[in-house]
């Protein structure tokens, strides 16, 4: 797995391209200077684990021939007062539409966030994960 990382102004605004040739804009938080045309590298990290543990939990219910009809994951995180101010926290919200057995989702909820997703498992093992899910 490769990216790359190129300076597209003199702030902060850097292009990142892809093995697959896909392009993604990140900038700097505004209070130094960012200017708002991409994402902040944070923000990646929270977009990351909620694609990864979306995929392993669409995965995981297909497997179990659940019928997931529809699907938001929201995340949220909290982040320590520290230099770094790396992540405290981090929480993720599933809503799940379809036809789902509880207990099921619970279990792929379960495996998704402790054994498959890897950049969960990625992350600093002080960072605590937890997750709230909800079927409609």
């Amino acid at each position: 797995m490769k990216v790359k990382l190129k300076r597209v102004n003199e702030v902060f605004h850097y292009e990142a391209l892809t093995a697959d040739k896909i392009k993604i804009d990140l900038d700097a938080n505004s209070e130094i200077g960012g200017e708002g045309k991409g994402a902040r590298p944070m923000e990646f990290v929270l977009i990351g684990v909620g694609g990864c543990a979306s995929i392993d939990l669409g995965l995981i219910l297909r497997k179990q021939k659940q019928v997931m009809i529809d699907y938001t994951v929201e995340i949220t995180a909290e982040r320590n007062n520290n230099t770094a101010k790396n992540f405290k926290s981090i929480n993720l919200h599933f809503t799940l539409y379809g036809i789902l057995d509880k207990l099921k989702v619970e279990r792929a909820i379960d495996l998704t966030l402790t054994k498959y997703c890897s950049v969960i498992l990625s992350l600093n093992d002080e960072i605590k994960i937890s997750s709230t899910y909800e079927i409609k």
